[in-house]
């Protein structure tokens, strides 16, 4: 199998696993935040929507699942998101851990699944590669991801959260992408994944588009990427919020799972600084340009309707 569609055993874990250890928290809001992407315009308007829930007297807690680098592949920005990042709560994504140790046959580590175009995954391999040389001197930092775990569990108004990166199954896993959200075979998978873990919550990304799964107030929530477009004509970002008894005005999309409302919350970040860092350091023709460019510039071509699925 070519790297970029191999799935490394040590990606692989049991949901079982995730939810052995189960940690308390004094929040009253997750920040779930996937793929920011290295965008720091970001990681700014995140924090600073975290500061204002805060002033309103809520205790917010960030959480970053992974893939927060991948576009910052200058030695200054992959420092400084990764230092800003290491001040929260995280977990490893595929790219932290092949930046951590690169695995034989990985390539990207994103497991791309057989539908994804051949050029996509060799841009993909090569963009890692070009940010594993930025990495190589920056050991601090590397060295921190290394310490990361690959997943965490969290009780949250006497419900627990599972935060992962691609799915319960395996760091790199698709099976909590819209499509196999919506896919009504996979539906046993997904008891299964409830049954086995007690969770109420599962908060994941890694598939680059948004997804609010709904069943019997269990939620599945993935936000897509938190530092590019996820909708038509929407260059902002997405994240996941979890909150004990509040909701946020600017939610897209929300469901409930218990006690908890469980949201979609847009990101808008500076789309114009945004747009010229990203063509700073990957102008046009370059891997990452071919392969994001018009995302990056107008979204994708999903609507916010087609998000959200309740069973």
């Amino acid at each position: 199998m070519s790297a970029g569609r191999h799935c490394p055993l040590a990606y692989r874990y049991r949901p079982e696993q995730v939810t052995a250890v189960v940690e308390p928290c004094d929040a009253d809001v997750f920040y779930v935040i996937g793929g920011l992407y290295g965008n720091p315009l970001a990681l700014e308007t995140i924090e600073a929507m975290a500061e204002e829930e805060r002033a309103a007297g809520r205790r917010v807690e960030l959480i970053f699942n992974g893939d927060f680098h991948w576009f910052d592949a200058e030695w200054g920005a992959f420092r400084a998101i990764n230092d800003r990042v290491m001040r929260h709560t995280a977990v490893l994504g595929n790219v932290e851990f092949e930046l951590a140790e690169a695995h034989p046959g990985a390539g990207c580590g994103c497991a791309y699944l057989d539908h994804v175009d051949d050029g996509v995954v060799e841009r993909s391999n090569r963009i890692m590669a070009r940010l594993q040389g930025v990495a190589a001197d920056c050991h601090e930092q590397v060295a921190e991801l290394r310490k990361l775990p690959r997943y965490r569990c969290f009780e949250l108004a006497g419900q627990r959260v599972a935060i992962v990166h691609g799915d319960p199954d395996s760091l790199a896993g698709w099976g909590m992408a819209l499509e196999a959200l919506c896919d009504h075979g996979h539906r046993a998978t997904l008891e299964r994944w409830f049954e086995q873990m007690g969770v109420s919550v599962i908060a994941g990304t890694h598939t680059c588009l948004p997804a609010l799964w709904c069943s019997d107030e269990r939620v599945i929530i993935n936000n897509g990427s938190a530092g590019m477009g996820n909708l038509r004509g929407d260059a902002r970002g997405l994240i996941s919020r979890i909150a004990v008894d509040s909701y946020h005005p600017d939610a897209l999309v929300r469901s409930r799972a218990g006690a908890l409302t469980v949201e979609l919350l847009p990101v808008a970040f500076d789309i114009g600084a945004w747009q010229a860092l990203f063509s700073r350091w990957w102008p046009d023709g370059s891997d990452a340009a071919l392969s994001y460019g018009e995302r990056i510039h107008g979204g994708t071509r999903l609507d916010i309707e087609q998000v959200h699925i309740v069973l």
